[in-house]
């Protein structure tokens, strides 16, 4: 019998011998792809590592806390008035002859500065000084009757009726001259009251007529003010007055006088609230001894409620609140750091704060106002040889 292998194996063809080397470099390539799909499954994902972040600030965008005194005020501002200052006006009606000043020229107390025609006033004081003359003699002549009618009644060679008459002439006398003599008087006061004097010594303001018309009484003629003495009204806050107390200096700028301040101090407080605004009015006296500042200038400037003693302070732009909490960012060794701060008193005026715990002197504080600044980061000054740390 034939075996049936030997019928099989004389079937089958016969691989040429060129194509197993082929075969043979693709199974390896096969192979060498596959284990590099494992490799690749199997093996976790390089991480990128970023380089730390470092911020850079400009030396303005820093303050050192530093230790002085603060003072807490309030702003105010108000016109310059004259303390002392007067209308001068006509006590008599008549035609101004002479004006003796103008505006800006200084006067004293007493001095003449104007002159009214008086021709009229002469003419009434000349009448009353008549009439004047003329109830003296019938007092006198009144007066001798009397006399000797006293002397008949007493040798009852009249009556008393008759002597009460003459009694009565006498009195009525008396009366006129007494009544003639006060017209008099206003007549000389008249002509007193048409040289028109200085009532104050200062400064002629304003000259309110002229030469040749025509005046009455209570007409103005002149404003005279008095410079070495001025005040200022100036509205403060209803909430800020209990700490305002009279004595208390303030000081101020005006335009004009470039960067040089004057001194007040509170003269007065009104004792009731302005209606509208809710604000008490406060008066400022201003010595102004050169006469340098002019009654209607504006000044503005600050009254000092209360000073502090010498005490840790930064600027106002370095503290920060976030949920109730006040902190501050400071550079400490290359890094930023966030500190809790509690405050006292603050200097609106120089823009600091003062610090009562939390940042002791020389530290330096980030008062520049930028966001999203985290304790830890890394940072340094620009310009500075200073290197942030390396992690």
């Amino acid at each position: 019998m034939t075996p049936i292998n030997a019928g099989l194996v004389g079937n089958t063809r016969r691989i040429p011998r060129f194509i197993k080397p082929a075969l043979l470099v693709a199974l390896l390539v096969v192979i060498a792809g596959t284990f590099t799909i494992v490799r690749r499954s199997n093996g976790k994902p390089a991480e990128k590592i970023e380089p730390p972040v470092t911020l850079e600030f400009a030396a303005a965008d820093l303050a050192t806390v530093e230790q002085k005194g603060l003072a807490r005020a309030i702003p105010f501002s108000g016109s310059l008035q004259p303390v002392v200052q007067s209308t001068v006006k006509s006590k008599v009606s008549g035609t101004v002859q002479r004006m003796l000043v103008r505006e800006g020229q200084q006067v004293s107390q007493g001095q003449v500065i104007a002159e009214i025609e008086t021709a009229d006033i002469k003419a009434r004081l000349d009448t009353q000084v008549a009439l004047l003359e003329e109830a003296k003699a019938r007092w006198q002549i009144a007066a001798k009757n009397r006399d000797n009618n006293l002397a008949l009644l007493k040798q009852n060679f009249i009556s008393q009726n008759a002597f009460d008459t003459t009694q009565s002439t006498y009195e009525a006398t008396v009366a006129t001259v007494k009544s003639n003599e006060a017209q008099v008087k206003l007549a000389k006061n008249a002509m007193q009251d048409a040289v028109i004097r200085s009532p104050i010594s200062g400064i002629v303001a304003k000259r309110m007529v002229n030469v040749g018309e025509k005046v009455g009484p209570d007409s103005p003629l002149f404003s005279v003010v008095d410079l070495s003495k001025m005040e200022i009204e100036a509205p403060a806050p209803a909430t800020e007055i209990p700490s305002v107390k009279v004595g208390q200096s303030a000081r101020f700028q005006v335009d004009g006088f470039g960067d040089r301040s004057f001194e007040g101090r509170v003269e007065r407080i009104n004792p009731v609230t302005e209606q509208g605004s809710r604000s008490i009015t406060l008066y400022l006296s201003v010595a102004n001894t050169d006469g340098a500042l002019k009654g209607g200038m504006f000044a503005k400037g600050s009254l000092v409620l209360e000073r502090s003693a010498s005490a840790p302070v930064i600027p106002a732009s370095a503290v920060r609140e976030d949920a109730g909490q006040t902190y501050v960012f400071t550079l400490e060794k290359g890094k930023i750091e966030r500190r809790p701060v509690q405050l006292g008193l603050r200097d609106e005026q120089s823009g600091f704060v003062e610090l009562k715990s939390g940042v002791a002197p020389g530290t330096q504080v980030i008062s520049a106002r930028m966001a999203g600044l985290k304790p830890g980061t890394a940072a340094v000054v620009k310009g500075s040889l200073a290197a942030a740390p390396k992690s």
